[in-house]
């Protein structure tokens, strides 16, 4: 299997919403990927940018912005055909919710990359900061778990992270098991099997720990944004509160940590911007770092897939958090951001694959706190390999849209799987399909701990005797 393998057949329509960094490298890899008819594509996006990506493959591009009072009259007209629908939804503004509900109603298949509100929710001064989380967003998506039993299925969170990284986990954990003697026959099928593995191999806690390297001659400009990937969700998830799976293993709160009192019980969150939170972590090339504790959806299901119940008590959670080190001029955008109180900015703009000299995404899995201490595993993807492969694409975006088509290729082969996380597809069979896009696959175990090089020159509070404690990973 390569990049150009044609991997599932769809006769109905293809409705993407947000047209994007995104939704516009996504294009191409569904036209490659998925037998389809073009004339049934429409795209839908409130900017015109990459409408010539649309219009040169023969789709319909419809410069429109998606609102609470417009969604249902715009998109049911293109759920209806003699075959089911498919929407793809790589926007921000838009309820993942609401359309889920509506391709519901008309028997289309969905998925997204992030359960997303609609616009204002992320700055409404009227919520609390437990309301304006991704475990509230998420517990949202959930309780239509029921109404979607037996029905089409509906894919939630599934790009590189939330969405790959779950399945890079389970690939991580049967490696970490193959190489401390407690080799799996066969990869778990059912849930309770992978926490139970987790349990047995002594997983402590789990960082999807990202460093981007991607480096552009171009000069920033003072004011403006720059990023490799959407400026406006970044800004949007920067802003919401630090949040993380909790793990048993840990001895207390943070002092500005703060439990929920409905849902799954398996994250807290911080009073405090994830972007003005940073952890230690480290990654294969970059070594130890620091990475901002950006609220993430998978942060939340992974640890709520990997908890262990007895009579309804949990018995084993991991810690599981983003320890996220962007490019960096975003690094410098954030800081320019954070000057002005966290105002969003009106000027920005996402570096294109033209834009950038050098570098690579580093993205994957830190498990720790076992026998052998820590193991990365994940996906380091150059721009030069990235310019290869697919167009309008920087390393970043690519390990996303591969991620999606591997989640939309699964939904076509599976149905009628009514309300899934990207937790609970075959890892496997998606990880098969991404692979080719994924640069360098890389496993590698370090003896660093966040406790390493700690109180020498200034003392400060560290619990030695457990280094993977929450507090020896914080940056205070």
């Amino acid at each position: 299997m390569n990049h150009t393998s044609l991997h599932a057949r769809w006769a109905g329509p293809i409705v993407i919403i947000g047209f994007g960094s995104v939704g516009s490298g996504l294009l191409p890899l569904i036209l490659r990927h998925v037998a389809c008819d073009h004339a049934k594509i429409t795209v839908i996006s409130p900017d015109a940018m990459h409408r010539d990506i649309a219009a040169d493959r023969g789709v319909e591009f419809r410069k429109l912005a998606l609102t609470p009072d417009n969604y249902r009259s715009i998109l049911s007209p293109l759920l209806t055909g003699d075959a089911p629908a498919f929407v793809v939804n790589v926007s921000v503004d838009v309820s993942s919710r609401d359309v889920a509900l509506l391709c519901r109603e008309f028997g289309a298949l969905y998925i997204d990359t992030v359960s997303e509100p609609w616009a204002g929710f992320y700055t409404d001064a009227r919520l609390s900061a437990a309301e304006r989380s991704n475990y509230a967003l998420r517990e949202q998506m959930l309780s239509l778990r029921d109404a979607f039993a037996g029905g089409p299925t509906a894919v939630m969170t599934c790009g590189a992270n939330p969405g790959m990284v779950s399945w890079l986990t389970k690939q991580a954990l049967i490696n970490l098991a193959r190489d401390t003697g407690g080799a799996v026959n066969s990869a778990p099928r059912r849930r309770e099997d992978w926490a139970q593995l987790a349990l047995r191999l002594g997983v402590k806690g789990i960082h999807i720990a990202e460093r981007d390297t991607q480096h552009s001659m171009i000069a920033k400009r003072a004011g403006r944004f720059v990023n490799t990937w959407s400026v406006e969700g970044f800004v949007a998830e920067a802003v919401q509160p630090a949040e993380l799976g909790w793990g048993t293993h840990e001895k207390e709160l943070p002092e500005d940590g703060r439990v929920h009192d409905f849902g799954c019980g398996a994250a807290i969150y911080l009073n405090r911007r994830g972007a003005a939170t940073k952890v230690r972590t480290w990654t294969p090339q970059a070594g130890p770092m620091h990475g901002f504790l950006i609220t993430h959806s998978e942060s939340i299901s992974i640890a709520d897939y990997l908890t262990v119940r007895e009579g309804g008590r949990v018995v084993y959670r991991p810690t599981c958090h983003y320890a996220y080190h962007p490019c960096d001029l975003a690094v410098i955008s954030l800081h320019e951001m954070a000057g002005h109180e966290w105002r969003a900015p009106s000027d920005w703009t996402i570096l294109s694959a033209e834009e950038i000299s050098d570098g690579a995404d580093e993205l994957g899995v830190l498990l720790y706190g076992h026998k052998r201490n820590a193991y990365w595993y994940g996906s380091r993807l150059s721009i030069e390999e990235t310019r290869r492969l697919a167009p309008y694409q920087n390393a970043t975006g690519l390990q996303v849209t591969s991620a999606i088509i591997a989640g939309m290729v699964w939904a076509i082969e599976n149905p009628e799987m009514g309300l899934v996380e990207a937790d609970d597809l075959d890892f496997e069979r998606c990880l098969e399909i991404q692979r080719p896009y994924l640069g360098s696959l890389v496993g590698e175990y370090t003896a660093w701990t966040p406790v390493e090089g700690r109180n020498t020159l200034f003392s400060e509070r560290v619990d030695f005797d457990d280094p993977w404690q929450f507090g020896n990973v914080i940056v205070s």
